[in-house]
């Protein structure tokens, strides 16, 4: 069985669990994730830890109980505590403005763009330069962020562009005549 499968995953006391044949529901104080799961794993909750095992002996099911246990963790740490991810915008005249629905960016373009912001995620800029992007899914809050980068990804000469805060952009050397 799977390194990662095998750790129990630890149920805080203000979240609700609920298990039915196919689909693992999760509730706390942030809000509520569901997930249906492979027929190849069987979660079973013993206490206030909740067990990934495996249906089958087949090398299909080994690698599910991982990607399901580490599944169930990310789900957990998104209802009670939520994730996020910083981006900034390096270069002259880059901006971001958040209205209602829609988060507003200024690039270099001869166009602003406009991109609106999916449901279960919220987005703020505390100054300009700086976009934070919250939510309880994980996977949709690196998605949002994937997906505002791609407008203007830094380029490796004066390292401009949409960058996570943590990035480290490696620079190249100009052109020598």
């Amino acid at each position: 069985m799977s390194r990662v499968g095998k750790e129990p995953v630890s149920v805080p006391a203000n979240v609700e669990v609920i298990l039915s044949s196919s689909e693992v529901s999760i509730k706390g104080p942030l809000g509520k994730l569901q997930r249906s799961f492979n027929s190849d794993v069987i979660i079973e909750r013993d206490g206030d830890t909740l067990l990934v095992k495996v249906a089958n002996s087949s090398r299909q099911a080994n690698a599910m109980s991982g990607t399901m246990r580490a599944l169930l963790a990310n789900m957990m740490q998104g209802v009670t505590s939520g994730f996020e991810k910083k981006l900034s915008l390096v270069g002259v005249g880059y901006r971001a403005q958040v209205t209602n629905e829609t988060l507003n960016l200024t690039l270099g373009f001869s166009h602003p763009i406009v991109y609106k912001i999916p449901g279960g995620v919220k987005v703020e800029t505390p100054t300009q330069t700086e976009i934070l992007i919250k939510g309880i899914d994980k996977q949709q809050v690196g998605q949002v962020a994937a997906e505002v980068r791609a407008y203007r990804k830094p380029e490796p000469y004066k390292g401009k562009g949409v960058r996570y805060t943590d990035e480290v952009i490696t620079m190249k050397e100009a052109k020598k005549k």
